[in-house]
């Protein structure tokens, strides 16, 4: 029988996380299960390299983003009612797809519940895709969920 007690939705608060949350609430409420929401902030210097070069700045703005990344998080929790769960919410810093394996090995999570991203072509060559290295690299079950064409019924 398999049981659940921990499971882990990553969020990029993209369309995808939305509804890969929708089955996370689904699997937790048939299993009694926690929910553990996690967003990986990247590296600023993938966006913005000039951060590199003005060293005082730069950690305000890592802790000003991930202050707002954490009430992002919890404005999840009550936009979707998930008060009848108990629910972690926590932002890492790094490359999303290792920081989201690192946290599952370190939470003892039993599944993770993500949505996919349509990366084709190039992007998908040069880039690859978290989901496919977190499937690839979990120490975990992963549930993968496509963007709804078939999409989720509530009973």
């Amino acid at each position: 029988m398999i049981d659940l007690h921990r499971i882990l939705v990553p969020t990029d608060f993209s369309k995808h996380s939305h509804n890969a949350l929708n089955y996370a609430v689904a699997f937790a409420d048939k299993f009694g299960a926690e929910l553990y929401l996690l967003h990986v902030v990247q590296d600023l210097a993938l966006f913005i390299p000039e951060a590199v070069s003005v060293a005082p700045p730069v950690a305000p703005a890592v802790e000003q983003m991930t202050a707002a990344v954490h009430e992002a998080l919890q404005r999840i929790v009550r936009e979707n009612d998930l008060g009848r769960f108990t629910v972690h919410c926590d932002v890492r810093e790094g490359t999303p797809f290792y920081e989201i394996i690192q946290y599952a090995k370190e939470s003892d999570i039993d599944l993770i519940i993500m949505g996919t991203h349509g990366h084709t072509g190039l992007v998908h060559v040069l880039l690859g895709s978290v989901t496919e290295k977190v499937v690839r690299k979990s120490p975990c079950p992963v549930l993968t969920i496509r963007d709804p064409e078939h999409e989720f019924v509530h009973p």
